[in-house]
């Protein structure tokens, strides 16, 4: 299989984002317009008239080139409008340019490789399919989910699904356990605005009873799927149960469709918990690293 690898500047980005549309694993992240935002001078791996693409999001760090999975994109990896074989996956993992001394991505849900030959680490996601009406999903709730619905439904948390971009970044920034900077603030003010302008976008704020904003959630669909990209709670909003309210309001909106909400993780024990709680089911996807710095480096980046 020929494979070519291209730098951004020479991608044809209108035939990319047409095989992407037409993948059968397509998703969000990996469109010209989206991978854009999150990493601005990407390359990629291409076989044919792009009917299988590769993203390579790549960055430069001490003079050397590294291949490392951009904010708010949970998966890359492969894409096709055709069959894909774990033999035609490998090609492409083995032709990633020796360029990159450094690779840490992930690959997405439908790319199986050979785990012995390649160093990989199982990664989790949570999906829940809403083309069921939405007393049968709600009858799959965790007891723990049902007691914060009760909670949010008793303290009068409201739900508007129209607040601004600023409110729900403000509310992340100020409300997130690792200091949120300000290049992931740009990038999700940039990921947000091109969801507002493709209508792939929508955000859900709580609100307590005296009107004060205590959770927000951004969601963005392609594919039938809608994926919760960004979301934060306040304390109150947490003591409430507003995020759960949330979830549930959005599923409300959208049960009956042929749409599966992807929560995007984790492989964090309580939160994995909280997503499972809606009946969502676990999802695997598959990191794949490469070090081949050298050992001065390797200090810094292991």
């Amino acid at each position: 299989m020929k494979i070519v690898h291209l730098e951004h500047k020479n991608i044809n980005k209108y035939k990319w984002d047409n095989c992407i549309r037409h993948s059968f694993n397509g998703i969000v992240y990996a469109f010209s317009w989206y991978l854009d935002k999150v990493c601005d001078d990407w390359e990629a791996l291409i076989h044919g008239d792009y009917e299988l693409v590769m993203p390579l999001p790549q960055s430069v760090k001490y003079k050397t080139c590294f291949l490392t999975q951009p904010f708010y994109t949970q998966q890359l990896g492969i894409f096709s409008t055709k069959r894909l074989t774990q033999s035609t996956i490998n090609e492409f993992i083995e032709a990633i340019p020796g360029k990159y001394k450094y690779v840490d991505i992930n690959l997405n849900t439908y790319n199986n490789i050979d785990t012995e030959k390649f160093n990989t680490t199982q990664k989790i996601t949570f999906e829940l399919d809403l083309i069921e009406s939405y007393p049968k999903i709600a009858r799959k709730y965790s007891t723990n989910a049902r007691r914060n619905l009760k909670k949010a439904i008793k303290n009068k948390v409201s739900i508007v699904n129209n607040i601004s971009a600023i409110e729900l970044l403000n509310l992340k920034k100020d409300n997130s356990v690792v200091p949120y900077s300000e290049k992931i603030l740009s990038v999700a003010r940039k990921i947000i605005s091109i969801g507002f302008i493709k209508h792939i976008g929508k955000i859900y704020g709580a609100f307590t009873q005296n009107n004060t904003l205590c959770a927000a959630a951004f969601f963005i669909s392609s594919h039938n799927k809608a994926i919760y990209l960004i979301g934060s709670s306040t304390p109150e909003g947490k003591e409430t149960g507003a995020m759960t309210l949330i979830i549930d309001k959005y599923i409300r909106d959208h049960a009956e469709k042929n749409l599966t909400l992807d929560f995007e993780g984790s492989n964090i024990e309580s939160i994995a918990r909280f997503f499972k709680g809606f009946g969502a089911k676990k999802c695997t996807y598959l990191n794949l690293k490469r070090n081949n710095l050298p050992w001065y480096l390797r200090l810094f980046k292991l």
